[in-house]
């Protein structure tokens, strides 16, 4: 027979003492915590500051799955002093993680605000990057136009090739065997024709089948999964984790969001944003310019292909006098007219505006060869609505390398403990605002 504390047993400075202490601070009501006042009558739920500390326990060290959580809570010492000994089912366990996608995200922004009045995230420098985590939802059970078109013209033939046979087919057996087959590809064509209904109903490039909010996204090296891009902003003094979402396939459009999402969190009153060229979106650079946030964004290179002529970098702007200076020292102006982007592949219009700067000695140009391989027009110079924004941006990050060479420091330190430590490459929930739950979860225990 051996004697023993719980107290005694767990370490002074053991992490699940921090857990314990947290929790208990928290308001849990008014963060929309169900069950945190309970009637005498009747036998009594979970307190729900048992369940989060199981989770924010759980999620430090890798352990997501109810039923492992559930074997914490009778077999590990810490997490038998955490609940007092308390023993919840998985069921419960995992009730709990669905019930509370949004308090989760609530509690992460408490926590930093904890952390900013510790002085431990100052909101100066902020990186913002994204990765990818797997959904629970195939591949296969992922559908887009092409996907579906390619679907119902292989059933279409095969449908084709089975009434074929049934015409020529004298044999009673057979035939019911290939009546059989066609009404079954009548029934999966039927299907795949409602989900593309249901496709054209969204408005949506993509649906998925089990879980409707994931999408198809590249993950590494041209891997396509199905899943999630989180993207997640990082604070430059100790690398931190400040705020996250999630949104398209890629990080064309999540800049300006992202960066003004954080600054009110931190309510800084200016910020500096770091991030990579995939966020290098004129429209999102001049949404920073517009709410105090100054951007080191990774310039992109000129998307035409000179070809041996004269590059567009060669091409000098006056803003004074709102005119171009090509190569040959003549100045290249515009009507006024602003001209509208239209996204084909989208099928979108108004992605940005430009103004056309073109001159007419062009058609006497002796270089015109170096410049333009147009017979009939001269060299065109199109500048965006953005163009400021972009030129500001790309400028800071020039003469400032040193500086933009911290992003990769500071938001692949976080990626790394969370997806190689953590196991953190797939979500275990379904829906968008479960998945933000998790990940709150997950950033709460980083």
């Amino acid at each position: 027979m051996m004697m023993l504390s719980l107290e005694s047993a767990i370490a002074p400075t053991s992490f699940v003492r921090i857990v314990d202490a947290f929790v208990d601070t928290i308001d849990l009501k008014s963060f929309g915590f169900l069950h945190v006042e309970c009637k005498e009558e009747g036998r009594p739920p979970y307190h729900p500051s048992v369940l989060l500390k199981l989770y924010l326990y759980g999620y430090h060290y890798g352990i997501r799955t109810t039923r492992k959580l559930e074997r914490e809570a009778q077999t590990n010492l810490e997490a038998i002093w955490l609940l007092s000994g308390l023993r919840p089912k998985y069921k419960t366990i995992a009730d709990f993680r669905k019930n509370h996608s949004k308090a989760f995200r609530a509690i992460f922004r408490r926590f930093v605000y904890l952390l900013k009045e510790w002085d431990l995230i100052d909101g100066e420098t902020v990186a913002i990057d994204s990765f990818k985590i797997r959904a629970s939802n195939s591949l296969k059970n992922n559908y887009n136009e092409n996907k579906l078109k390619h679907h119902l013209e292989y059933i279409d033939a095969q449908i084709q090739q089975y009434q074929d046979q049934l015409d020529t087919n004298d044999q009673e057996e057979e035939k019911k065997e290939l009546e059989k087959k066609l009404t079954e590809r009548h029934e999966k064509r039927a299907q795949y024709e409602q989900i593309r209904t249901d496709l054209e109903a969204s408005g949506e490039e993509q649906l998925s089948g089990t879980d409707p909010d994931a999408r198809a996204v590249i993950l590494h090296r041209n891997i396509v999964n199905v899943g999630y891009n989180i993207q997640s902003a990082s604070d430059s003094k100790h690398k931190l984790l400040v705020e996250y979402d999630t949104g398209d396939v890629n990080d064309t459009h999540a800049l300006g969001a992202m960066a003004v999402q954080t600054k009110e969190l931190l309510q800084v009153e200016t910020m500096k944003v770091l991030a990579d060229k995939g966020y290098h979106t004129g429209k999102e650079l001049k949404k920073c310019q517009k709410n105090g946030i100054t951007t080191f964004v990774s310039p992109k290179a000129p998307s035409t292909k000179d070809e041996g002529l004269y590059p567009v970098t060669s091409f000098l702007y006056d803003k004074e006098s709102d005119h171009y200076v090509c190569p040959q020292g003549h100045k290249m102006r515009t009507n006024g007219t602003w001209h509208t982007h239209s996204d084909k592949r989208r099928n979108k219009k108004g992605a940005y505006r430009f103004q056309r700067y073109n001159t007419p000695a062009c058609k006497t140009c002796a270089s015109r060869h170096l410049c333009t391989k147009s017979k009939s027009n001269g060299r065109y110079i199109d500048r965006s609505e953005y163009a400021e924004a972009i030129e500001a941006n790309n400028r800071r990050v020039n003469e400032n390398p040193d500086y933009y060479r911290q992003r990769q420091q500071i938001t692949e330190h976080p990626f790394g403990t969370l997806k190689r430590q953590r196991g953190f490459t797939h979500t275990l929930v379904r829906g968008k605002e479960n998945v933000l739950g998790e990940v709150g979860l997950m950033f709460i225990g980083y």
